[in-house]
């Protein structure tokens, strides 16, 4: 089975990631992430795949609408359900969500049921790619340990039950070296997005620091975002 493909992470590995992974985002908040986040759900779905992106930090109409600029048809894939955008933000504001695909709450006593519903039943999925563009916003909700264990229990094992790819954005330097340990030995992959602020100008970089299952580059590398805003390896 030829399997759809993550642009830009595997532009610096040598070969495909193993479907089941979990690959973990370690960014910069003035990094090109969330940018990132739209070229990799874009290009997965290109490719052939179906993509889940749960936003965090972004209202949906933005997510959609970056999308489009990216070529994708939103509403016929939406239509279709080969794509699924959740609307994790709008709870975060305290508010109530008109989106199919949303949650109420973003506390993991609230979430963990739904989660097993969701996530972690059915039929191998290799083709189907889960994207979450902020996980720290969890953190303003619940405590550190609850954070952590849900995201163990649930979150990653999920992607092994059903072998589907999980990438999940956290936010660098935010969180205390207990949370960060916890999750970088739990995953199959870390990467770093970064603003390296010390080059005149300003330049984003990207790295991959492990890959279980698959060589990689370990380099930085520097992005460049075209006049679509598509971002790519310089």
């Amino acid at each position: 089975m030829l399997l759809p493909r993550i642009p830009l992470i595997e532009d610096l590995t040598k070969g495909a990631v193993p479907p089941g992974s979990n690959i973990l985002v370690e960014y910069d908040p003035a990094s090109l992430w969330y940018s990132l986040v739209l070229m990799i759900t874009a290009g997965w779905i290109k490719s052939g795949g179906i993509a889940s992106c749960t936003i965090c930090g972004q209202p949906p109409v933005s997510v959609r609408s970056n999308l489009k600029r990216l070529g994708v048809n939103v509403e016929e894939l939406e239509r279709n359900d080969r794509l699924r955008i959740w609307d994790w933000y709008t709870s975060s504001l305290g508010r109530k969500s008109k989106e199919k695909l949303s949650v109420d709450s973003l506390k993991v006593a609230d979430m963990s049921i739904d989660m097993m519903r969701s996530f972690m039943e059915g039929p191998p999925k290799p083709e189907y790619l889960r994207i979450m563009d902020n996980f720290s916003n969890m953190a303003r909700f619940n405590d550190e340990k609850a954070w952590v264990e849900y995201v163990l229990t649930r979150s990653f094992p999920s992607s092994q039950m059903t072998q589907s790819t999980a990438i999940s954005g956290i936010i660098s330097n935010l969180h205390s070296n207990w949370v960060y340990r916890n999750f970088e030995a739990a995953v199959d992959g870390i990467i770093d997005v970064k603003l390296d602020e010390a080059s005149n100008p300003a330049r984003n970089l990207i790295r991959i620091r492990s890959m279980r299952g698959v060589d990689y580059d370990g380099h930085w590398h520097p992005l460049r975002v075209g006049d679509n805003f598509e971002v790519t390896l310089e």
